[in-house]
């Protein structure tokens, strides 16, 4: 989840300093300045830092990222794309590999969704808890069905029909956990 964050940090980072820097990117400029991020211009070289950072972020996001999904395209799109960036800018500037660049940043943030969308272990399902339990006496045998409190395990126990007071078995949290049809809500959670 956080490698998500990570990655995702990155890569819409790197396009919102793409999109504020009309020197680095012309054909961006225009789009920059029609969402209103020209008034950024007098900040053109802290942005072009900023971005760097950024495409750096993206990089370690998207390599932290494939050891939770494996997916090996996103890997290599997601690495070749800011190295792409980086060489632009300190080894020779040409704006098609810039752009390049930033184009595949956009397609691994892309694969990495698709593959976190088909991920069995990243999808968030709802846990359910039962709130009721029967629970039985050990004593006389007596049943009755109670609501399990949310908030804290229920240590002690009176049966309402031999008014014995019952406590947990050794290792168990609660009453209901030892002598109901179903363990606590805090177990429940755990268990999942």
């Amino acid at each position: 989840m956080k490698a998500n964050i990570v990655e995702k940090i990155g890569n819409i980072g790197s396009f919102l300093a793409a999109l504020a820097c009309p020197a680095c990117f012309g054909s961006l400029a225009a789009v920059g300045a029609a969402l209103g991020l020209g008034i950024f211009q007098r900040f053109e070289g802290a942005i072009a830092q900023l971005f760097q950072v950024l495409v750096v972020t993206a990089l370690a996001g998207n390599v932290i990222v494939y050891f939770t999904h494996r997916n090996k395209i996103a890997l290599v799109i997601g690495v070749a794309s800011p190295l792409l960036i980086l060489s632009s800018f300190y080894l020779w500037f040409e704006p098609a590999v810039l752009y390049a660049g930033l184009f595949g940043l956009l397609l691994a943030a892309l694969a990495n969704t698709l593959a976190k969308s088909r991920c069995k272990s990243c999808r968030i399902s709802p846990i359910t808890v039962e709130r009721k339990s029967i629970i039985k006496c050990p004593h006389c045998g007596f049943e009755k069905e109670e609501v399990m409190p949310t908030e804290a395990c229920q240590y002690y126990y009176v049966c309402t029909n031999c008014h014995k007071k019952l406590k947990p078995k050794q290792g168990d949290c609660c009453v209901f956990c030892s002598y109901g049809s179903v363990k606590c809500p805090s177990k429940q959670t755990s268990e999942r």
